[in-house]
C-alpha cells in the first residue's frame, strides 16, 4: 500500500529531474508520465476489486505485486520517455490490482472487534504515503536521481511476493459473477475521459471546447453505465451497496476530504517553493512534521475508533482540519516565520488528517457485506483518486495566475478555502453515519451474498471433539 500510494505523489518533485532528463521532449508530452499513471488507476480499481472477489484476492495481490515491481524496474531502466509513460501505465495496472485485494485480505485476516484498528493502520499507510511523497522524493532526486524514485519499489514487491505467499491465506465470493464487459468498458471510458479532462485543464485551457468535452463527455458514459448497472444480470458495480448508510455517506466524506487533502500538500510544496523561495528538499523537509503526526497517531485513532466509533472522530477531524486551513488563511504571507505562521496550521491540519482519512477507509470497509470487500473497497479508492485528481487540477487553476507576490498570497489564499470548505463538509457528510461504541454496526447482507474463505470455510466432516491439548 505505500508503495502504490507513494507512486502517486513522488514523481511530482521528480518531474523537473526528469523532463532535465529528455530535453527534446515538451513538458506538455512528459505530462503522461504523472497523468498516465493516475488516469488507469483511478479507472481500473473498480473492475480489479470486482476480479479479486471473483478470483481470489490473495491470487490478485500477489500478481499485482509482481506487475507492480517488474513496472517499477522498467521505469527506473527506461531508456526514452515513451518508454517511461509505457512503464508508468503498466505500474498503475499492478496497482489498480493491490488496492482492493489489500483492503479485502486485511479485512478478513482481523478479528471483529480489532477492525477498526486494522483499518486505520490500512488508511493510514496509503495517508502517509501520499503526504510524504514529496518529501521522500525531494531527498531521492537531490541525492540520486529520479530513478531512484522507482528503484525503492523493488525491495518493498520482492519482500511483498516473497512473504504473501507464506502467509496470505486465499478468500473469495464463488458467486461473484464476472462483470458484463460493456459494463467495464464504460466505466473505464467514463474515467478515463473525465480524469483526463481534469489533468489537462491547466495546458487546454478550463472553458476550452477540449476540456469541456472531454468531461461532459466522460459524465454522459459514466451517466449511461449507471443505467446499464441498473438493468445488467452481471454489474461491475452492485448499486445496492449505496443503499448502505455508511457506504453512502462515507464515500461523499471521502470526496470531500480526498480534494482537501491532495489540495493541501501540493499547495503546499507550491508555497513554500513558490513565495517563500525554498529549495524543493528544504521544502520536502518543511511539510514533513505533517506526514509524521498521521503516522504516529492513526494507532491510537483506530483503538479509539474500536471504544466510541469513526462518527465522532470524523466529526471532529473535518473541523479541526478547516480550522488549520482558516490558520492558513489569517498567518500566510510573503513573510517568511516557519515556527510562528505555517508550523501550527500544519499541525492542526496534521491532526486532522489522522482523524479523518484512516476513518474513511475503516467506516465504508466495515459497511461492506462480506462478498464485496473487494469491489466496494475498489469504489471507496476510486473516488479517492478522482477526488485527488480534482485536488490537483484546482490547486493548479487557481495558482497560475500568479505573477508577483501580492497575486501569489491572494492566489494560495483561494486554495486555502478549497481546504476549509473541504474540513467542513466531511463534518457535515459524517453526521448522519452510524457507528457504535465498537466501531461500525455489523455489514448488513445484500441480496444474492454469499462468501467463502479457505481459511474459515467449513469442513467436509464434522470436527472432532476438543481435547485438553486443544
Amino acid at each position: 500500500m505505500f508503495a502504490v500510494f507513494l507512486d502517486t505523489t513522488v514523481l511530482f518533485v521528480a518531474f523537473p529531474d526528469i523532463t532535465a532528463s529528455f530535453p527534446d521532449v515538451a513538458p506538455q508530452q512528459l505530462s503522461w508520465v504523472l497523468n498516465g499513471y493516475t488516469i488507469v488507476f483511478a479507472a481500473l480499481l473498480i473492475p480489479m476489486g470486482k476480479l479479486a472477489d471473483r478470483r481470489g484476492h490473495r491470487s490478485l495481490f500477489l500478481a499485482g505485486s509482481v506487475v507492480f515491481t517488474t513496472a517499477s524496474l522498467l521505469c527506473a531502466v527506461a531508456p526514452d520517455p515513451w518508454t517511461l509513460v509505457a512503464a508508468r501505465v503498466f505500474q498503475a495496472v499492478g496497482a489498480a490490482m493491490l488496492v482492493p485485494s489489500s483492503l479485502a485480505l486485511v479485512l478478513r485476516a482481523t478479528p471483529r472487534h480489532r477492525v477498526p484498528v486494522a483499518l486505520a493502520i490500512w488508511g493510514a499507510t496509503g495517508a502517509v504515503a501520499g503526504a510524504v511523497g514529496p518529501t521522500l522524493g525531494a531527498a531521492l532526486v537531490e541525492v540520486g536521481g529520479w530513478r531512484w524514485v522507482f528503484v525503492i519499489n523493488l525491495p518493498v514487491g520482492i519482500l511483498t511476493v516473497v512473504l504473501g505467499r507464506r502467509a496470505l491465506v486465499e478468500s473469495r465470493d464463488q458467486t461473484s459473477l464476472i462483470p458484463a464487459p460493456a459494463g467495464v468498458v464504460l466505466l473505464v471510458l467514463g474515467s478515463v475521459l473525465v480524469t483526463l479532462g481534469l489533468v489537462r485543464g491547466e495546458d487546454w485551457g478550463w472553458l476550452s471546447a477540449g476540456v469541456l468535452g472531454t468531461t461532459l463527455g466522460g459524465a454522459a458514459v459514466l451517466a449511461l453505465f449507471v443505467l446499464h448497472q441498473s438493468r445488467t444480470r452481471r454489474p461491475t458495480i452492485d448499486l445496492a451497496l449505496f443503499s448502505i448508510r455508511n457506504f453512502r455517506w462515507g464515500n461523499l466524506a471521502t470526496i470531500a476530504f480526498s480534494v482537501a487533502f491532495t489540495a493541501m500538500f501540493l499547495s503546499s510544496i507550491l508555497f513554500l517553493t513558490n513565495v517563500w523561495q525554498w529549495s524543493i528538499l528544504r521544502a520536502g523537509l518543511g511539510v514533513a512534521p505533517g506526514p509524521l503526526m498521521v503516522a504516529v497517531l492513526a494507532p491510537f485513532m483506530g483503538r479509539w475508533a474500536a471504544k466510541i466509533g469513526q462518527r465522532p472522530l470524523l466529526i471532529a477531524g473535518g473541523a479541526i482540519y478547516a480550522f488549520g486551513a482558516v490558520l492558513r488563511l489569517v498567518m500566510l504571507d510573503g513573510e517568511v516565520a516557519y515556527v510562528r505562521d505555517y508550523l501550527p496550521s500544519m499541525i492542526f491540519t496534521g491532526l486532522g488528517v489522522a482523524l479523518c482519512l484512516p476513518q474513511l477507509s475503516s467506516v465504508v470497509g466495515q459497511a461492506l457485506p462480506p462478498d464485496r470487500l473487494g469491489v466496494g473497497g475498489a469504489v471507496n479508492q476510486a473516488l479517492r483518486q478522482f477526488a485527488g485528481t480534482v485536488g490537483v487540477a484546482l490547486t493548479i487553476g487557481l495558482t497560475a495566475t500568479a505573477v508577483d507576490l501580492p497575486s501569489a498570497v491572494a492566489a494560495f489564499d483561494r486554495v486555502w478555502w478549497v481546504l476549509v470548505v473541504g474540513g467542513v463538509l466531511t463534518t457535515v457528510c459524517s453526521l448522519p453515519l452510524r457507528t457504535g461504541r465498537r466501531g461500525s454496526l455489523n455489514a448488513p447482507t445484500l441480496p444474492g451474498s454469499s462468501v467463502e474463505t479457505e481459511a474459515q470455510a467449513p469442513p467436509p466432516m464434522p470436527s472432532p471433539a476438543p481435547t485438553a491439548g486443544d
